[in-house]
C-alpha cells in the first residue's frame, strides 16, 4: 500500500451534480474525527477516505446525509 499504516474506504455517493457538491461532501467527510483526507470524484460519484484508525460507517453515512446526499455503499 502506498499509504502504509492508514485505512482507506471508498464511499459511493448519490445526489452530487456539480463541483460545489464535491466540496460540500469533501468538507463533511473531513470533519469526521480521524479522517486524514477525503478525495471526492464527481464522475464516478465516489469519495475515498483515508484515516489512521478505523472510522465507523455510521459516522460516514451521517456526515453525508447531514450534508444532503445519500450513501449507496461503503467499501
Amino acid at each position: 500500500m502506498f499509504f502504509k499504516g492508514k485505512i482507506k474506504k471508498t464511499v459511493h455517493v448519490e445526489g452530487m451534480s456539480c463541483q460545489h457538491c464535491v466540496q460540500h461532501v469533501k468538507s463533511a467527510l473531513e470533519s469526521i474525527k480521524g479522517v486524514s483526507s477525503a478525495k471526492v470524484d464527481l464522475n464516478s460519484k465516489t469519495a475515498v477516505i483515508k484515516s489512521s484508525s478505523e472510522i465507523d460507517n455510521s459516522d460516514i453515512e451521517k456526515a453525508i446525509k447531514d450534508a444532503g446526499y445519500e450513501v449507496k455503499s461503503i467499501e
